[in-house]
C-alpha cells in the first residue's frame, strides 16, 4: 500500500496530485493516508478549495498587462500563484507585492523564466512578455509540461506562430491567447449573427486598428543611447533579438514601436479586431489568398520604426476582401458588410447594425452557436481542469494574425503577395518568404 501511495505522489504536477486524491478515494484507503482530524479548508469544505486541488501558477512579465492578468488569476479561489518572474527588479518586486497583498505571504521571485518553469509543482503559466520572447518562452514552457495563458499577438513572426502551435500540439498543452474580446458578449453576439447570415453574404470586412505611435509625446532623452539602469538585465531582456544599444525608448511599453521586438499598432491589435473578424466569417482555420498594402514608416535609422499609418487589403478564396487600416482611414472596431446590411462591434459594449431590427433577432437551436465565455482567464482555468479547448486556442490565434504578418511584408516590399492558406506558404516569392521569420541571436532558438 505504501509503495502505491508513493508512486502516485511522485507524479510531476498538481493535475496528477488531483488524480492521486481521486484514486485514493476510489480504493478506500483515505483513512490510512490522512490524519484522523483534518481542517475543513484542507478538504475544500466551507467554500474553500483543498490545496491539492488548486491550479498552481507561475507568472512571467510583471509590467502593466502581466500585473493585470496576474491579479485576475489571484481572484480565483481554485488557483494559487506561487511564483513571479521578470528581468526588471522593480517589476519583479511589484509582482511579488501583488501576490503578497492577496495571500499575506511572499511568493518566489525569478529572474529567468526557465528556472520558474522547471518547478514540478507548477501546472500553468501566464506570460506577458514582449513579442520577440513569445515563441522561445512558450515552446520551453510547453516542453516543460505547462499549460499557457499568453498575450496576443501569439507571435512576433509568422513562422514563430507555426512553431508555437506545433509545440502546443506535440506536448498536448492547453493554450489561451489573451484575445479577451472573445469573452465579451457584444463581440460574440455580433459574430454569431454574421455567421448565421443575418446580413447576407459578406463581401467586405473592415478592421480598424490604432494609428501611431506619436513620437512627439515621448521625452527626447528617452531616445538617447545610455547605460541600462541597474535594475534591468538588458541583455536578457534582448534575448533572441538583435544586440542593440540601450535607451528607454526600446523597452517596457515602448518595445512595440520597433520591429526587432514588436509589430507596431497593426500587429499589436490584429489579434483583437482581426480575430473577431475571422470569428464572424468562419475563417478561424484559413487565411487570405492574396494580400497587398501601403504604409507610412519613420525615417531610416529611427529607433521607433513601425508603421504610423497603414492600409492593407486581404482577399480570401470566396472573394471577400478584408480591409485592415488605422483609424485615419476607418473607425476602430470590426465591421462586416453583407449584401443585406452590416454589423459593427467595438470595445465598450458597442454593437450596431444597419437596421436595429437585425440585433433583435435570436439564433435558433439549429443554427450556429459560437463558443461562449464570459470570463477569459476563468475559461483558461476551467480548460486546464477539463483539458477541453479554450475560446482562444493557439491555431486560431495564429490564423487571426496571418493577414497582419502578410500585410506587413507586402507593405515593406511594396508589392502584392499570394498565399496558400492550406500549406501556409507564400507563393513564388522567395524574398517575401524569407521575411516570415528571422534568425535569432545566439544562443536562443526555437
Amino acid at each position: 500500500m505504501e509503495n502505491l501511495i508513493e508512486s502516485l505522489l511522485m507524479e510531476n504536477n498538481n493535475l496528477n496530485r488531483r488524480k492521486f486524491l481521486k484514486s485514493a478515494a476510489s480504493i478506500g484507503f483515505g483513512a490510512c493516508v490522512f490524519p484522523a482530524i483534518i481542517p475543513a479548508g484542507a478538504l475544500g469544505m466551507n467554500g474553500d478549495v483543498a490545496p491539492s486541488n488548486k491550479i498552481i501558477m507561475g507568472c512571467a512579465g510583471m509590467g502593466g498587462m502581466g500585473s493585470a492578468n496576474t491579479n485576475n488569476f489571484l481572484g480565483f479561489n481554485d488557483v494559487q500563484v506561487v511564483a513571479v518572474c521578470d528581468v526588471d527588479k522593480n517589476h519583479l518586486e511589484s509582482g511579488k507585492n501583488l501576490v503578497k497583498r492577496k495571500y499575506g505571504k511572499e511568493c518566489d521571485g525569478y529572474h529567468d523564466y526557465r528556472d520558474m518553469i522547471a518547478r514540478k509543482d507548477i501546472d500553468a503559466v501566464m506570460f506577458a512578455l514582449p513579442d520577440h520572447w513569445h515563441a522561445v518562452a512558450a515552446i520551453d514552457a510547453a516542453k516543460a509540461g505547462k499549460d499557457l495563458y499568453s498575450e496576443k499577438p501569439i507571435s512576433h513572426t509568422f513562422n514563430e506562430g507555426i512553431a508555437i502551435c506545433d509545440a502546443i500540439k506535440r506536448y498536448d498543452r492547453i493554450w489561451q491567447t489573451g484575445s479577451w474580446q472573445r469573452s465579451q458578449s457584444n463581440f460574440r453576439i455580433g459574430a454569431e449573427l454574421v455567421r448565421n447570415n443575418r446580413i447576407g453574404k459578406v463581401h467586405t470586412t473592415e478592421v480598424g486598428l490604432p494609428s501611431g505611435p506619436d513620437k512627439n509625446r515621448t521625452a527626447p532623452e528617452e531616445f538617447i543611447i545610455q547605460k541600462p539602469p541597474a535594475q534591468l538585465d538588458y541583455d536578457r531582456w534582448l534575448g533572441p533579438a538583435l544586440d542593440s544599444p540601450y535607451c528607454p525608448a526600446r523597452v517596457h511599453n515602448n518595445w512595440r514601436w520597433n520591429y526587432d521586438y514588436g509589430g507596431g499598432q497593426m500587429l499589436d491589435w490584429i489579434g483583437h479586431h482581426g480575430d473577431i473578424a475571422h470569428w464572424g466569417l468562419g475563417f478561424e482555420h484559413t487565411g487570405p489568398v492574396e494580400v497587398e498594402g501601403v504604409g507610412s514608416f519613420p525615417a531610416s535609422g529611427e529607433i521607433w520604426n513601425t508603421a504610423t499609418e497603414y492600409r492593407i487589403v486581404a482577399k480570401y478564396a470566396n472573394g471577400m476582401n478584408m480591409i485592415i487600416a488605422d483609424t485615419t482611414h476607418i473607425p476602430m472596431g470590426t465591421k462586416w458588410i453583407g449584401d443585406r446590411g452590416w454589423i459593427f462591434v467595438d470595445r465598450g459594449g458597442v454593437l450596431r447594425a444597419s437596421d436595429p431590427e437585425i440585433l433583435k433577432q435570436t439564433v435558433g437551436p439549429d443554427e450556429i452557436k459560437l463558443y461562449k465565455s464570459t470570463d477569459h482567464p476563468r475559461n483558461f482555468i476551467d480548460c486546464v481542469r477539463t483539458r477541453q479547448q479554450t475560446i482562444a486556442p493557439c491555431d486560431i490565434a495564429h490564423r487571426s494574425t496571418t493577414p497582419g504578418h502578410l500585410g506587413l511584408i507586402a507593405m515593406k516590399l511594396g508589392r502584392k503577395i499570394k498565399f496558400n492558406p492550406e500549406t501556409q506558404k507564400i507563393i513564388n516569392d522567395s524574398t517575401a518568404s524569407s521575411m516570415l521569420g528571422y534568425t535569432m541571436r545566439a544562443p536562443w532558438s526555437i
